[in-house]
């Protein structure tokens, strides 16, 4: 059903841009920095998306619109972006990464991933997008979701790509740069976007774009009149027309010119008989048809690609590779030509033959073929000297003849198939202007390269009727961009070779063979050197603050050398005076820039959706796209590969946030209860996720010097996914309060006491309903698609580079260091959501990844306490034995499944002899702690005394559930005057049964001091709540109806079965045990080698494996599990903080070690004032003595003393007398 709505704008901001537009304050104007003109583009797209969006609400909210204007709207848009962004591929992006390396690289991948959405959109509206409500709400959410993705890309390009533009580029080098952008875009998209962009700014933006225009292009008066020309509007083409015509699917096609075009164009078709005999005449041995121009361009690729075939054969047989780079010079112009010339008739020759005809998957597998041609004399670049050369000899020679064989295939149809049928349907007229158009589908800057190689292929008579055929079919708005072209083209022909950029001109024949009198007058204006001086856009030249800067303009190629006459109105050709002598055409000067930018234009973005999918071989910025494996050549799995295996479950959660996100159209609360859930999970564990890269990932691979600032963007990706997290929380708080109103939905009661509804309260309801869940759809589907392609290009662009810069132990230390600052509850509610989204194959692999990682701890064993998952290895052994080689570390893995498995039930059900058994395997077990291994016998030999006491609890539980047959079963208090229940350790609300002995203890600690024994209180069954003095199964709040579900202390930890109600605690799943503290990753984080929390200050410190494993030196009691504060010393061994307080009141070094603990420097010179003052017996001053340095561990001689021997090295007081020598001092020692 439909979804009303009050108006558009609730779900045309749904999805708004993460951040506006950037003021170009911050960065100065366009004309005081030339490459924020790129901002006025984004401004423009950003207005283009948000009006398509509002479009799509309107269709589907209020059936209000027409889907083939939307159509059409969404098609320019792609037209436009997809120009904008090759553009930035083929120029802005090669030049910056010169100067800035890594960064480019990941803009270029996510311009990519764009055609995907635009695809899936071109989709739907081919569907029943009228009648159908699932389809329109599908429909807008879609267009939402690429407003936001686009959004999000611009609004990073402006933050990250933008400033180092500016800083890394001078003024003149970022007007190179822009003039080189504008010049990559094709001719007809310019006569569209300049304009489209100028409408798309205020007024003061607009003066900017034209200041900003008047430094970019280049001073020669030609170049000037066509770029302000376009951006003026003075063009025929309008974008309403172009886009707009739903037989246009699938295709970009100019409309057909304006009727004053037509008029002019039939003027000059229709001359008088004299002059069309006098063109029979002349081209008597041309063709008739205009279309048939085609074969010219067939015949000089097909002269081309003979030539390279038989360049190919002759590297074969001579073997010299030493041209090779000229070689592909040569082919990539050649393919630039064959794929624009298949673009152009893919779009608009033959959409106008016959619209069901189409060579497009043909024109694909050219261009494929062109690619792996040229990606293979790349890789006879690289590999020179290395190469195998009749591999590579033989494969030249097989691709260069698939090439031949399929254009030639592909020509042959086109002449049979297409041409006949444009000759039959077509007049003359129709004819000229689809060549035209043809043309004006490639940019400016492979035009100036096509035309004068397309003009030396032809002979005289050929150019000339190529000349008057683009003549008679521009439009007359274009006269100075036909100029242009009709100089390069005659340039091809008669190059003046005594002066450089000069040639005969040829136009001056094309046109007076055809045209006399006053139609000869008005075409003679298209030669260039009959431009006057008052052109139509002489107002749109003036500049305020003056001309060009002159370092763009070259002496040679001044104003001064442009001939300003204006030609003959002679017919005679020998009479004309720009016949007989060199004309000057401007030159566009974009491939003599030294910024590193090819001059070969891109042309993927023309190519149709489904067969856009070769990569860009234009630069080697992009060499990477093409050989990221996520895992080695082994193909073996790296410990790196647990991090993006998060990467499956988060696009399994995020295609179940877009699929159900568009089921609750009818309201289901508990289905919208279940969403929420799921959605808050995704929310936390994505956020985890996150915060690991950038804290531990990011850092680490930007500590490589070669990865600098490779992985900026992606930190911005997470701050803009934040952000719509936020928004989408924002959404379902309000529906979740519209839930809670509809259980109150009576509001209005009548005079004698009865509730009724109230209608119109009813009618909102609904309406704001389906308002929020069209923008919850809308959301959930821009949500997926951001970060769907952000985890894709981690994916591509980041996995290969562990595998090629960091070994396994440093990615072993990376996980560490990532789980190491995850807390035990986000790891509980991590591991199966993660694994439920992975084969049981990757779940084995994954945990013995973590396992690997954390070796040194009881990772594992808090693991087997709670993990129901995959049972790859278990048992009470700690990990941390284990050797660190993988095959030893999977021995010990299978050896562990035939070991003992402690648990209290299963001690309980064994006899006699299954025990001293199991006592003898767990002696006999090497892998085992010495500690876990004494713990592990002594339970199992008073096993059977255990369990007696069990039995007594249980039959006790059964007959009466109150404690009064427990020792103990009274309340005990922290604080009796207040009645605050816990004990002098802990204030907690109950009291645990031990299992060792069947009492009641407020903690173990008041066990241990009452006992001969230790209280294990893992093992831990029951407790008991002091308010109700009810034996229960232990827990965080007491079961019992009374008390009304008490909570038994603020914290409770279900491992350890501990209970704080005062301090704050947080459990290590890496100590198993809980500890004082905010929590894993807020204050403390585990060191995996020293095995220990560790303030979060110091997460760079002195490692020592398992370090807190030790006695204490002073008081002997086990660090590792004492609740006394702990103090680290330098040397990297702890101590308790009150025996290191009364310890350092007569010593300064390490008890372990004796190193010093801290700076001696003070009491170091004390010393040297004290020796220096004292004086030695005679018979002892010459004496010296052997010594060996605590601090420095180096040995070395110093003089005699009774107590104090100074180390010649460090100065260190801190030494031991090694050996007493009467050999003589001197100060040479």
């Amino acid at each position: 059903m439909a979804t009303p709505m009050a108006g558009e704008a609730p779900i045309a901001h749904s999805v708004v841009p993460l951040s506006p537009p950037r003021p170009l304050a911050a960065g100065g104007s366009a004309a005081e920095a030339p490459v924020l003109i790129l901002v006025y583009f984004h401004k423009a797209i950003r207005a283009e998306l948000e009006g398509m969006h509002a479009a799509a609400v309107r269709l589907a909210t209020e059936r209000a619109g027409d889907v083939a204007a939307l159509e059409g709207r969404c098609r320019f848009l792609f037209s436009v972006y997809r120009h904008h962004c090759d553009a930035e591929d083929a120029v802005i992006f090669p030049a910056l990464d010169i100067r800035v390396k890594n960064v480019a690289g990941t803009y270029s991948l996510e311009h990519n991933g764009e055609n995907d959405f635009f695809a899936h959109l071109f989709v739907l509206l081919q569907l029943d997008v009228q009648n159908d409500d699932d389809i329109r709400r599908e429909l807008a959410s879609c267009t939402g979701a690429l407003q936001t993705f686009l959004t999000q890309h611009m609004s990073k390009e402006e933050e990250q790509v933008f400033p180092l533009l500016i800083k890394k580029f001078s003024h003149e080098e970022q007007a190179d740069l822009v003039w080189q952008f504008l010049c990559s875009i094709p001719v007809n998209m310019m006569a569209e976007f300049l304009p489209w962009l100028s409408a798309s700014v205020s007024p003061d933006e607009h003066r900017d774009i034209l200041d900003c225009l008047r430094k970019i292009v280049p001073e020669e008066k030609l170049l000037q009149e066509i770029v302000f020309a376009w951006i003026g509007g003075k063009t025929l083409r309008t974008v309403a027309q172009d886009f707009c015509d739903p037989k246009s699917k699938g295709s970009f096609r100019c409309q057909d010119t304006s009727d004053e075009t037509d008029k002019h164009a039939r003027s000059l078709e229709h001359s008088k008989t004299g002059k069309r005999k006098c063109t029979e005449s002349s081209h008597s041995q041309l063709v008739t048809h205009p279309i048939d121009e085609i074969l010219y361009w067939h015949n000089a690729v097909r002269s081309e690609l003979s030539a390279i075939a038989e360049e190919t054969r002759n590297i074969q047989q001579s073997g010299d590779f030493s041209d090779i780079s000229a070689f592909n010079v040569r082919l990539q112009f050649i393919a630039d030509v064959c794929v624009f010339h298949s673009i152009a008739e893919d779009q608009v020759i033959f959409p106008a033959v016959d619209g069901e005809l189409s060579f497009v998957k043909e024109h694909a597998d050219e261009e494929q073929s062109f690619n792996k041609f040229r990606c293979l004399i790349q890789q006879i670049q690289i590999a020179g000297a290395r190469s195998t050369a009749v591999d590579f000899y033989s494969e030249l020679c097989s691709q260069a003849d698939q090439i031949m064989q399929k254009i030639e295939r592909q020509f042959n149809d086109e002449e049979t198939k297409v041409l006949p049928e444009a000759r039959i349907n077509f007049s003359q007229e129709k004819q000229r202007e689809l060549l035209y158009r043809s043309l004006c589908v490639m940019p400016l800057k492979l035009l100036e390269r096509v035309l004068p190689w397309f003009a030396a292929k032809l002979n005289d008579a050929e150019v000339v009727y190529f000349l008057q055929n683009m003549q008679l079919a521009a439009p007359s708005s274009e006269t100075a961009l036909v100029s242009l072209l009709s100089g390069w083209a005659c340039k091809g022909r008669l190059e003046d070779t005594s002066n450089s950029g000069k040639f005969v001109c040829l136009k001056s024949r094309a046109v007076s063979c055809a045209l006399g009198g006053e139609e000869l007058k008005k075409c003679q204006s298209f030669c260039p050197c009959s431009i006057g001086s008052k052109g139509a856009f002489s107002l749109l030249l003036q500049s305020e603050n003056g001309s060009r800067p002159a370092k763009r303009l070259s002496h040679a190629e001044s104003s001064t050398n442009i001939n300003r006459r204006h030609c003959s109105q002679n017919t005679d050709i020998e009479a004309s005076p720009c016949a007989s002598r060199p004309c000057y055409i401007p030159r566009l000067r974009v491939e003599s820039s030294d910024l590193g930018v090819s001059s070969f234009a891109s042309a993927k973005a023309l190519r149709s959706l489904p067969y856009n999918s070769a990569p860009s071989l234009y630069s080697s910025l992009f060499s990477w796209e093409t050989d990221a494996e996520f895992s080695g050549p082994d193909n073996l799995s790296r410990p790196i590969d647990t991090i993006f295996k998060f990467h499956k479950a988060i696009r399994k959660d995020l295609e179940y946030l877009d699929v159900e996100s568009g089921k609750f159209i009818d309201g289901d609360e508990s289905s919208l209860r279940q969403f929420i859930g799921r959605f808050r999970l995704l929310w936390g564990l994505y956020r985890a996720h996150s915060n690991a890269e950038d804290e531990t990932v990011f850092p680490a691979l930007e500590s490589k010097e070669t990865l600098h600032n490779v992985s900026h963007s992606y930190t911005l990706d997470h701050k803009q996914g934040e952000k719509l997290f936020k928004d989408i929380s924002s959404v379902l708080f309000e529906l979740s309060q519209l839930h809670d109103d509809l259980s109150h939905p009576f509001d209005e009661v009548d005079k004698a006491g009865t509730i009724f509804i109230c209608s119109d309260n009813k009618i909102d309801w609904t309406r704001k309903h389906n308002e929020l869940l069209t923008k919850l759809q809308g959301m959930c589907k821009s949500i997926r698609v951001t970060l769907s392609n952000h985890v894709h290009r981690e994916e591509l662009e980041l996995w290969p580079l562990f595998d090629k810069h960091f070994s396994i132990e440093e990615q072993d230390k990376i996980i560490g260091r990532i789980i190491g600052t995850t807390g035990a509850e986000v790891l509980q509610s991590m591991l199966p959501w993660v694994t439920s989204a992975l084969s049981l194959e990757e779940q084995n692999k994954m945990l013995d990844t973590w396992r690997q990682a954390t070796k040194n701890t009881m990772f594992d064993e808090w693991l087997n306490e709670w993990w129901k998952g995959p049972s790859t290895s278990s048992g009470p052994s700690n990990k941390a034995s284990s050797p660190p080689e993988e095959s030893h570390f999977q021995g010990n893995l299978e050896q562990s499944d035939q070991m003992f498995k402690p648990g209290w039930k299963d001690i309980f059900r064994m006899n006699q002899s299954e025990l001293e058994a199991e006592i003898r395997k767990v002696s006999r077990d090497s892998t085992l702690d010495p500690r876990r291994k004494a713990y592990l016998i002594q339970n199992l030999m008073t096993s059977r005394w255990i369990a007696s006491q069990q039995k007594s609890l249980e039959s006790s539980a059964e007959h009466n559930n109150r404690c009064t047959g427990i020792p103990g079963c009274i309340p005990s208090y922290r604080d009796p005057d207040r009645q605050v229940f816990g004990c002098e350790h802990y204030k907690r609300n109950c009291k645990v049964v031990a299992v060792c002995c069947n009492k009641l203890f407020t903690c173990r600690f008041c066990h241990d001091e009452v006992s001969d024994h230790t209280m294990e209180r893992k093992a831990t069954m029951e407790m008991m709540c002091m308010l109700c003095l009810k034996v229960q199964p232990v827990g965080p709040n007491c079961q019992t109806a009374s008390c009304n579900g008490l909570s038994m202390a603020k914290y409770y930890c279900s491992i350890c079965k501990f209970f704080d109600d005062e301090r704050t605690v947080y459990h290590c799943p890496f100590c198993n045990l809980c500890r004082l503290g905010e929590g894993l990753g807020t204050d403390f984080f585990h060191c995996m080698k020293c095995n220990c929390c560790l303030s979060i200050k110091l997460i760079k410190h002195k490692c020592r494996e398992k370090m807190l494993e030790m006695n204490c030196p002073i008081c002997c009691n086990f660090i590792f599990t004492s609740s006394a504060p702990v103090r680290g010393l330098p040397c990297g061994h702890f101590i308790h903080s009150a025996c290191f307080q009364a310890y350092t009141c007569t010593h300064y070094t390490c008890p372990i070690c004796c190193k010093s603990l801290g700076d001696m420097t003070v009491y170091f010179g004390m010393l040297d004032d004290l020796l220096a003052a004292e004086q030695l017996p005679e018979e002892y001053r010459d004496r010296c003595q052997d010594i060996l340095c605590n601090d420095c561990e180096r040995k070395g001689r110093s003089r005699f003393h009774w107590l104090y021997h100074k180390c010649g090295f460090c100065g260190s007081y801190n030494t031991r007398v090694i050996k007493t020598d009467t050999v003589e001092w001197s100060t040479s020692n």
